[in-house]
């Protein structure tokens, strides 16, 4: 009977984390005119990475570690889940909470913050990106090549690519959590946001893909959780990362986001020692 009742009590938990996402979700997509505000902006931003791509390209076909069409494919899929995978969207509210003091109402809900603020996260970002990333796929496969989105490299490229994006979305909000936590401890998020953006953008692919830096540094790069986020589903979408390498890059994956969520869990339990709440 215990077993049972604690069986029960876990799936009410997990109900409420579900219904939570739902909401938030919900909430996300009725912002549908700053989406397409931002899809314009992205395909001006494809355009123009895809142009001076295939000029690089054009001068020097044999110095590229990637064919024309996994660059292009690679461009694109950024731009459509741009919302998804960016690290400078954080979301405010959590942020003033932390700063003002708030966090007395996050701390009084009968959840785990940490579970809570990770599924708000995750929820927000998958709303944006919903509403943005099927024009841009769109436009993409309709270009004429080499400037536009080829198809996926064949079946296992097709299910590598959903399975990674999924890890690949997961790990990015448990990165984007560190900045939640750090806050606990600054008081102020913008230094650590910059910080964290910067990073974020070089190492996961994000100016550049990982590939076209110095081998050694690259080599090195595939090994942090960085290269965990967008690097991964892309390249195996374009081919460039195939066969067995593409269960390995799971499995970094994998393991990335449970050391990324237990030390982050670990930490926001120090953090809100740190808590400050205003007015008693």
């Amino acid at each position: 009977m215990t077993t049972v009742h604690g069986k029960s009590n876990h799936t009410g938990i997990l109900r409420k984390y579900c219904t939570y996402f739902r909401i938030r979700f919900t909430s996300g997509l009725q912002y549908r005119a700053a989406a397409m505000a931002g899809v314009a902006t992205q395909f001006a931003w494809g355009f123009l990475t895809v142009l001076l791509y295939k000029a690089f390209w054009e001068a020097d076909p044999d110095a590229f570690p990637m064919g024309i069409a996994q660059v292009t494919s690679y461009m694109w899929l950024r731009q459509a889940f741009l919302a998804m995978f960016n690290s400078w969207t954080v979301d405010g509210s959590i942020l003033s909470d932390i700063t003002g003091g708030n966090i007395a109402y996050e701390l009084v809900r009968p959840l785990d913050i940490y579970a809570l603020w990770f599924t708000k996260n995750f929820s927000m970002r998958a709303a944006n990106v919903t509403l943005r990333f099927l024009p841009v796929l769109i436009v993409a496969a309709v270009v004429p090549a080499p400037y536009g989105m080829s198809l996926p490299a064949g079946v296992p490229a097709a299910l590598g690519f959903l399975v990674t994006m999924i890890l690949g979305a997961f790990v990015t909000c448990a990165l984007i959590m560190f900045i939640y936590i750090f806050t606990f401890f600054t008081m102020q998020p913008l230094g650590v946001r910059m910080v964290f953006n910067a990073v974020t953008d070089f190492c996961g692919g994000n100016l550049v893909p990982l590939p076209f830096l110095p081998p050694a540094l690259a080599a090195i790069l595939e090994y942090t959780p960085f290269a965990a986020m967008q690097n991964v589903p892309f390249r195996i979408y374009s081919g460039h990362i195939a066969g067995w390498d593409i269960l390995r890059h799971m499995g970094m994956q994998v393991m990335w986001l449970a050391v990324l969520v237990l030390l982050g869990a670990l930490l926001m339990k120090k953090a809100l020692k740190r808590a400050v709440i205003q007015g008693g």
